[in-house]
C-alpha cells in the first residue's frame, strides 16, 4: 500500500442527480460497515467509478442501474466541470486499495421517467450500497451528506438548481 503523502491521484468517478417529475432528488442511505462517519447515518446520490475506456455518460447510466436498478432515465444536464474531493486524512491510503487520495467526479442530472416501483436497492449481480431511499428537495440534502463530500454537493446543487425543487 502506498504511503498517504505519496498518493496524489483522484479516482475518476461519475455522480447522478436523479430528478423525478416534481423536481425532487433521489437519495439513498448508505449502510456500509461501521466507520467513523457512522453506519447508516449518511445519505448520498448515486455515484461510482468510471471503467477503463468507458465514457462518463455511459458510466453514469451504468452506475445508476447498478445501484438502484433504474433504467428509465435520460441525461438532461452535465456539470460544466469535474469536481474533486479528498478523503479524510485517516482514510487516504486505505480506501480503494490505497491508490487514491479522493475522487474527481463528473456529475450529470437525469430525468426519471419510470415508476418508483422500478427502484430496487439490491439489483442482482451488484453489491448493495443503500438500505433506504427517498425523494428530497435539493436544499434538504446538504445536512445529511457525509461532511467530506459537502463542498462537491454544494457545487452540484448550484449547477442543477434550475432543474429541481
Amino acid at each position: 500500500m502506498a504511503k498517504p503523502d505519496a498518493i496524489t491521484q483522484y479516482r475518476p468517478c461519475v455522480g447522478v442527480m436523479l430528478l423525478n417529475a416534481q423536481g425532487l432528488v433521489w437519495i439513498g442511505r448508505r449502510f456500509d460497515k461501521q466507520n467513523d462517519e457512522g453506519k447508516g447515518h449518511w445519505w448520498q446520490m448515486p455515484q461510482g467509478g468510471i471503467d477503463k475506456g468507458e465514457n462518463p455518460q455511459d458510466a453514469v447510466l451504468r452506475e445508476l442501474a447498478e445501484e438502484t436498478a433504474v433504467t428509465s432515465a435520460h441525461v438532461i444536464a452535465e456539470a460544466p466541470r469535474w469536481y474533486n474531493y479528498d478523503l479524510p486524512a485517516h482514510l487516504i491510503g486505505k480506501s480503494w486499495n490505497g491508490k487514491y487520495r479522493g475522487q474527481t467526479q463528473k456529475w450529470f442530472a437525469l430525468q426519471f421517467t419510470g415508476d418508483d416501483s422500478e427502484i430496487n436497492l439490491a439489483p442482482p449481480g451488484h453489491k448493495q450500497e443503500f438500505d433506504q431511499w427517498r425523494w428530497a428537495k435539493m436544499d434538504d440534502i446538504l445536512d445529511i451528506i457525509v461532511p467530506f463530500k459537502r463542498e462537491v454537493y454544494k457545487k452540484v446543487i448550484r449547477d442543477f438548481r434550475h432543474l429541481g425543487a
